[in-house]
C-alpha cells in the first residue's frame, strides 16, 4: 500500500542544550555548561548537507527548533545556526518557523538574530506562575521572567507567541491553577498549551514518585484543573483545536499540525525522530557521539520500515488528538484510498455507542466532549 509517497514539508531540528535539567523533563537534553556547542553546530550542518542529498526537499512550509532550549545559543550561534537552515532548506516565504525557549534567556540582541534569521513564532515553556511551584519543578526562572520575556519579544517584533502552562504539578490546588490562567491570559497571546504533568522514566520525579515522595494531585482535582482550563480560554474567546492546545483563529500550530495529520517531516540533531517514505527514523543521542556520527554520515541509532497496519493506527491516534477528528478524504489519501470503516468498523461503532466519538460531515470521526476527557481509551483502541 503507498504511504507517504511524497516528501516532508515540516522539518524539526533538535538543540539539546539547557541552562539546567528540569525535574520532570526526559528530553534528550543536556546541561550547557561545558558542552561542545560549536562542534555540535558543524555536525548539525553536515547532517543537514546529507539529509538534502539523501531525501531533497520541494518546500519547507514549517519548522520547530526544539530541544532542549534551543535559545542558550548566543546571538553568534543564533545567527550562524539560522544561516545553515537556509542555505540547506528551502523555506517557503509564508513558512512558519517556530523556537522553543525558556523565559530570561531571550535578551533583544537574541531576538534580534532570531528575527533576521527568519524565526516568526516562540514558544516559551512558561509552565506556572507561582514561584514556589517554579522552584519545586526545576525550573530557574520566576514569573516575572515570563512577563519579561514577552514584552521583549513583543517589542522585537514578533506577534505569533505561545506559552506552555503545566497543570497536575506536585501539591498544586485548583487555585493555584486559577491565578497561573489569569495572568497568563493577561498576557494576550495568541496562542497557549496545556498540559497535565507526567512521570517519565528518567527523570527526579519518577525516583520521588517510586519512592512515594511526590505529593501528586488526586486524579478528580487534576480532572477539575483540566476543565477549568477549557472553561476559561473557551470563554475568552480562544479555541480548542487539539487535546492541549488554544489558539485565536489562525494562530494554531502548524507544524505540530503536521504530526497530528501524522505526515512526514524531517527529524535532525542529537536524538531526534524523522518520518518520511514511510520509514522512522532516531537519531543518535548523546552529544559527542552525534557529532562523531553526523560528521561523517546520517547519525541515525535506528530506522524502522512502519507498516501499513502501523501507520493506520498511528493515523488515528495523533488525528484524533484534535477536536476537529480526522476524515475519510484525509486517511483515503494517505492509505492508496482504504476506508475509515474498513480499517476500524467495529472499534468506531464500539467508541460511538460509549458516546465517546461522534461522526462528523467529513464522514470522519471526532472526539465528543466525554471523549476529550477519556481521550487515552479512545486511543488504546488503534493500537
Amino acid at each position: 500500500m503507498p504511504m507517504h509517497t511524497w516528501t516532508p514539508r515540516a522539518l524539526y531540528i533538535h538543540i539539546p542544550f539547557c541552562t539546567n535539567k528540569c525535574f520532570y523533563c526526559d528530553f534528550n537534553s543536556y546541561v550547557a555548561a561545558g558542552q561542545p556547542i560549536d562542534a555540535y553546530l558543524d555536525a548539525l550542518e553536515n547532517e543537514m548537507k546529507l539529509t538534502v542529498a539523501t531525501l531533497p526537499p520541494e518546500s519547507i512550509d514549517t519548522v520547530f527548533v526544539g530541544g532542549g532550549t534551543p535559545t542558550v545559543l548566543d546571538p553568534a550561534q543564533m545567527t550562524r545556526f539560522l544561516d545553515s537552515v537556509r542555505r540547506h532548506f528551502p523555506i517557503s516565504p509564508d513558512a512558519e518557523f517556530t523556537m522553543e525557549a525558556n523565559p530570561g534567556t531571550t535578551d533583544p540582541d537574541k531576538l534580534a538574530a532570531m528575527r533576521a534569521g527568519g524565526v516568526n513564532r516562540i514558544s516559551f515553556g512558561a509552565q506556572t506562575f507561582d514561584n514556589g511551584l517554579l522552584q519545586t519543578i526545576g525550573r530557574i526562572h520566576a514569573a516575572q521572567d515570563v512577563v519579561q520575556s514577552i514584552a521583549n519579544a513583543k517589542a522585537a517584533g514578533f506577534t505569533n507567541l505561545s506559552i506552555d502552562l503545566m497543570f497536575g504539578l506536585p501539591n498544586q490546588t485548583l487555585e493555584q491553577l486559577k491565578d497561573s490562567v489569569n495572568k497568563a491570559i493577561e498576557l494576550d497571546l495568541p496562542h497557549y498549551s496545556l498540559y497535565g504533568l507526567k512521570v517519565e522514566e528518567n527523570t527526579l520525579f519518577h525516583r520521588l514518585y517510586q519512592r512515594d515522595e511526590l505529593p501528586l494531585p488526586e486524579e478528580e482535582e487534576e480532572l477539575a484543573m483540566y476543565e477549568y482550563l477549557m472553561e476559561r480560554l473557551g470563554g475568552e474567546g480562544y479555541r480548542q483545536y487539539e487535546i492541549s492546545n488554544f489558539a485565536r483563529p489562525g494562530y494554531e500550530s502548524r507544524h505540530n499540525t503536521t504530526y497530528w495529520r501524522n505526515e512526514p517531516y524531517y527529524g535532525l540533531g542529537a536524538g531526534a525522530h524523522g518520518y518520511a517514505l514511510g520509514q522512522r527514523h532516531m537519531n543518535i543521542k548523546g552529544v559527542q557521539p552525534y557529532i562523531d556520527a553526523a560528521n561523517r554520515t546520517l547519525p541515525r541509532l535506528e530506522t524502522n520500515p512502519v507498516s501499513a497496519e502501523d501507520a493506520m493506527g498511528d493515523f488515528m491516534m495523533v488525528g484524533l488528538r484534535m477536536l476537529q477528528g480526522v476524515s475519510q478524504l484525509d486517511f483515503g489519501r494517505q492509505f492508496g484510498g482504504a476506508t475509515l470503516e474498513d480499517a476500524f468498523g467495529p472499534a468506531l461503532a464500539k467508541l460511538q455507542s460509549q458516546g465517546l466519538l461522534a461522526k462528523t460531515e467529513q464522514a470522519g470521526y471526532r472526539l465528543t466532549p466525554q471523549g476529550v476527557l477519556l481521550g487515552n481509551e479512545v486511543f488504546g483502541a488503534f493500537v
